[in-house]
């Protein structure tokens, strides 16, 4: 991309697009298409077309999604698989149809199966069953990814996909019941400590281990590969370091300055029983992630605290 290159980034006002956002201006780029959902409103086809076709951009970062956590996965199924494959269809369309030199598509790591080989390399991609708590949508991302590939393929595009693991980071999702399970973590201490409550319930046994990356670090990667990376295999976004959810909410306690009990409700579901990705393929390209865990739950734990509105979601 050059300075000047006409850049459009979906999705600018969640927590990754928001990243990419940042990291743009960070590095000189000056030329940025946004457009609010009241603005645009992706699941549209016909007002994505006509977007395109007016403002033509050059490059694409299609970080729009409807995203949540266990509970919003589980309870709107349709939903997350509809909203989710209708705006990511309509954007890569309309950019193929009016000439956009480079797109790259933001996934998820829960399109890789169930029980796939740790850590998780591009390659098991559709090899065995989805995890069923967020299959609609993993098969959601997976579609966006392989339209990519097949537009590739068919038409020679130089369109590309990134698959992040676990992120969090400033302009997370906070709210009790819909977010992820770092930054709900952050809300129910925090709470539990405002309350002074003597402990705090968390889902499932805390067995399973989970990867997590500072957002900022993925905005980094996104526009490194940008500039870096064409194929039709995705990337893979993320530490290559694992932590359990017990360790995790011990952190975040000690982080948020909760000093009580943390009780496992084991009548709760686990979810995935361990998601690490295979790094290796990024770090050949020559990035990695930069920002240790506790670095960047203090600095997420900040951001909670000046966003009262992020933290009422």
């Amino acid at each position: 991309m050059e300075k000047d290159s006409k850049i459009y980034v979906a999705g600018h006002r969640g927590m990754v697009g928001s990243a990419i956002v940042r990291a743009l201006r960070a590095q000189g780029y000056d030329n940025i298409i946004t457009r609010t959902h009241a603005e645009l409103d992706l699941t549209d086809q016909r007002a994505v077309a006509e977007f395109f076709a007016a403002e033509r951009p050059e490059y694409v970062f299609l970080a729009a999604a409807k995203v949540g956590g266990i509970v919003a996965n589980s309870e709107h199924l349709a939903d997350f698989m509809y909203e989710n494959m209708m705006l990511e269809m309509n954007v890569i369309h309309s950019a193929w149809q009016n000439g956009c030199r480079k797109l790259e598509f933001l996934g998820s790591s829960c399109i890789y199966p169930r029980l796939a080989p740790q850590p998780m390399p591009e390659s098991c991609l559709l090899t065995s069953s989805l995890e069923p708590t967020n299959e609609a949508y993993a098969l959601a991302k997976i579609s966006g990814l392989k339209y990519c590939e097949y537009l590739n393929r068919q038409y020679g595009t130089d369109y590309i996909s990134v698959m992040p693991t676990n992120l969090y980071g400033p302009n997370d999702n906070y709210h009790p019941r819909h977010s992820h399970v770092l930054p709900a973590l952050i809300r129910r201490f925090h709470e539990a400590r405002e309350q002074g409550l003597d402990e705090v319930v968390c889902w499932g046994d805390g067995s399973p281990l989970r990867e997590f990356l500072y957002v900022d670090d993925l905005a980094d990667l996104c526009v490194f590969l940008m500039n870096n990376y064409s194929g039709d295999e995705t990337v893979n976004a993320g530490t290559g370091k694992e932590i359990t959810i017990k360790e995790l909410a011990e952190l975040v306690a000690r982080t948020v300055g909760y000093e009580g009990r943390i009780v496992w409700d084991t009548t709760k579901p686990n979810g995935t029983p361990r998601k690490l990705l295979d790094v290796s393929k990024a770090t050949r390209l020559g990035w990695t992630a930069k920002t240790p865990l506790a670095e960047g739950i203090r600095l997420s734990y900040e951001d909670f605290l000046h966003n009262p509105l992020r933290a009422e979601r």
